[in-house]
Order: structure tokens, then C-alpha cells, then sequence
């Protein structure tokens, strides 16, 4: 990964090397700004707790696993510390929602709920759909909105690869998928192939971890070679794609 990331801070550039109108206004007015909420520092209070909580509980895991610890018991505190989204991070998803006005929202691994708070508080109009395997951290997540007083989130456990395609039937478009979940190559693709058939002109698919393994960087690069998607962003620790079908198709490298 140390080599991944070298590779990619050579190939790089920042917004003097943007040539496309739609990304350098991301870069600027999202990926650069600066907005602030109140509720910041009440949903970093939450994690603070979250990494004081020494009590264990078992983990049910659909996934990849963690890479840190791989026993089905794990401290509460530890999962804090290696799974949640940092604040830089959660911000950023915060402030994608924000800008685009996104209203239809999902997230694909709930953890205990952090980031899902971030893209909760992003408009007053939107409603997070946030979808979570293991029924122990679910439990936890939940507490986490019941803390924050947060009445916009729907939470779904199970195994997401039954529960996201029996939503998604019966759902509209959805704006925003955070995908954060099983990080494989076998799932990331098979989430995004499901997600394709709810997008719109605007949807916006972030992908987390697209460096984590071989797996991961390549479904990142069937993804990107995709011919729905025309706009992709590699911010290393995230991927971005959108669908505009007034954007040429363009691959960006951004530090």
C-alpha cells in the first residue's frame, strides 16, 4: 500500500492541473471548503465515547474482515479505532452532500454510525439509508442516532447482499452511495452492478479503500473503465464516480 500511495502522489496534481469545469469546482467548492455545523462537534463527542468503551461484543462479519484483528469478538473501542471513517473524511462525504443538495442517501457498512451522522446532518431534506451486516454493531449505531437525536436515518440489517437488492426494487433513484462494506473485489462489483440500475444523471458513487488490496484496486479500475461512468476521481483513500452525460469521459488523479 506504501508503494500504491507514492505512485499515486507522483501522478497527482491539485487544482492548477484540473482542466474540466464540473471536477474543478468540486476540488474548490467541496473537496477544499471549509463549512462548519454544529453538530460536528456533537457527532465527534459520540466517537470519543466509542473509543472509551472497553466492553467486547461479537461480530457477525459478511465481509473482508479487518485487517487489524480477525477474532469474531472484538472491544468496542478497537473497532472504533480501525473502522470508522476519520473526521477529515466523513467531512468530505458531509460536504458532497451538501453541495449536490442530495436528498436519497446510502451507506453500505454502518459501523457505529459516525459517518453516517456526518451525511445525516449534510441538508435539512435528506433521508440516509445505512445498511449494516452485523446485528450486534447495528445495535450500537443506532444508539449512536438515538444520541444525536437524528430522526433521518433508516437503518437495515443483514447480509447486504440480500437486503440492498430488495431495497433498491422498491425504492426510487438515490443520489448519493457511500460504499463501505465487504471490501472485496467480488462484492464492490457487485454492489455497484446493483447500484447502476438505481442511478440518475447526477447520482454520485463513493468508494472507500480502493487502494485495501489487489481486489479492491481492481474493481476501482473496472469501475472507472465502466461506460456508465464519464467523471472518476482517486483521492487514494476514496474513489469517486459520476454519470453525467454531458461530461466527457475523464480520469482524475487529485492530491
Amino acid at each position: 500500500m506504501y508503494l500504491d500511495f507514492i505512485r499515486y502522489w507522483l501522478k497527482a496534481g491539485d487544482a492548477h492541473t484540473i482542466h474540466s469545469p464540473f471536477v474543478f469546482e468540486f476540488y474548490t467548492q467541496v473537496f477544499k471548503s471549509s463549512i462548519q455545523n454544529d453538530y460536528f462537534e456533537k457527532i465527534e463527542n459520540q466517537r470519543g465515547k466509542l473509543l472509551q468503551r472497553t466492553e467486547s461484543i461479537d461480530i457477525k462479519d459478511f465481509g473482508a474482515g479487518s485487517r487489524v484483528e480477525k477474532n469474531t469478538k472484538r472491544k468496542i473501542s478497537s473497532i472504533a479505532r480501525t473502522s470508522l471513517k476519520t473526521k477529515k473524511w466523513a467531512l468530505i462525504l458531509n460536504r458532497i452532500a451538501r453541495f449536490y443538495k442530495y436528498q436519497n442517501i446510502i451507506e453500505l457498512g454502518t459501523s457505529f454510525g459516525i459517518t453516517t451522522s456526518y451525511l445525516a446532518t449534510s441538508t435539512p431534506q435528506c433521508n440516509v439509508f445505512t445498511f449494516e451486516g452485523s446485528p450486534e454493531i447495528g445495535k450500537i449505531a443506532q444508539n449512536t442516532f438515538q444520541n444525536l437525536e437524528l430522526s433521518n436515518i433508516e437503518l437495515i440489517t443483514g447480509n447486504i447482499d440480500e437486503t440492498l437488492p430488495h431495497f433498491l426494487s422498491n425504492y426510487g433513484c438515490i443520489d448519493l452511495i457511500f460504499f463501505d462494506a465487504n471490501h472485496t473485489y467480488e462484492a464492490t462489483i457487485r454492489y455497484f452492478e446493483t447500484a447502476l440500475k438505481s442511478i440518475h444523471n447526477d447520482t454520485c458513487f463513493v468508494f472507500d479503500d480502493i487502494y485495501w488490496s489487489e481486489g479492491m484496486k481492481s474493481a476501482w479500475e473496472e469501475i472507472i473503465n465502466h461506460d456508465s461512468v464519464t467523471v472518476s476521481i482517486d483521492l487514494f483513500f476514496v474513489g469517486i464516480v459520476f454519470f453525467r452525460r454531458e461530461s466527457p469521459k475523464q480520469h482524475f488523479i487529485i492530491k
